[in-house]
């Protein structure tokens, strides 16, 4: 009898001990860290307009001419971000006046969450220029930024500046429109 008591006690004990490992190996792997790229996806579709881009990290004496190799930062200000689901073929559409803007322009985009491989990584939105006469896999280069909010309402993400020491964030906020 002492020996079927000690036995059902030492099987709860490993169970409870193996349980507990999983738990772990599951939050090291990223399983709280934050949403999915599936989740991002869903979240992110949609038009966005963009409200104010700040600094973060980044020197005032530190010059940001221009981003995304188009336009300086105010020439984005009101922008409509159009990006639906499906082929994830979407658009620019700016609207700020001022010195090296064209409002009325609208830039073909192609976008998609970056899904990493590592789980230590979060997914990041990416997304592509295209022009006239380009198919999507015929570009080489594009653009990433870090997510870091997305709701019914408002998004938000984080372009990278690199700097001579470190490295400092554009955060773009949007609205949903």
């Amino acid at each position: 009898m002492f020996r079927k008591i000690t036995s059902t006690i030492l099987l709860a004990l490993a169970i409870v001990f193996l349980g507990s490992c999983d738990a772990q190996r599951k939050s090291t792997q990223g399983g709280e860290a934050g949403p999915s790229a599936s989740q991002w996806r869903s979240a992110v579709k949609g038009a966005w307009v963009l409200e104010s881009v700040t600094r973060e990290d980044i020197p005032q004496a530190y010059t940001i001419k221009n981003i995304f190799d188009e336009a300086p930062v105010d020439c984005f200000l009101r922008s409509v971000w159009e990006l639906p689901g499906g082929n994830h073929k979407g658009s620019i559409n700016f609207t700020a006046d001022g010195n090296l803007c064209a409002p009325g322009a609208s830039r073909a985009i192609v976008w998609s969450i970056y899904n990493p491989k590592n789980s230590y990584e979060q997914p990041q939105f990416q997304f592509k220029k295209i022009y006239a006469g380009e198919k999507p896999s015929q570009v080489d280069s594009g653009y990433r930024m870090k997510l870091s909010y997305a709701d019914e309402s408002r998004l938000e993400l984080r372009l990278p500046i690199a700097l001579d020491e470190g490295e400092g964030h554009l955060v773009f906020k949007f609205r949903k429109q």
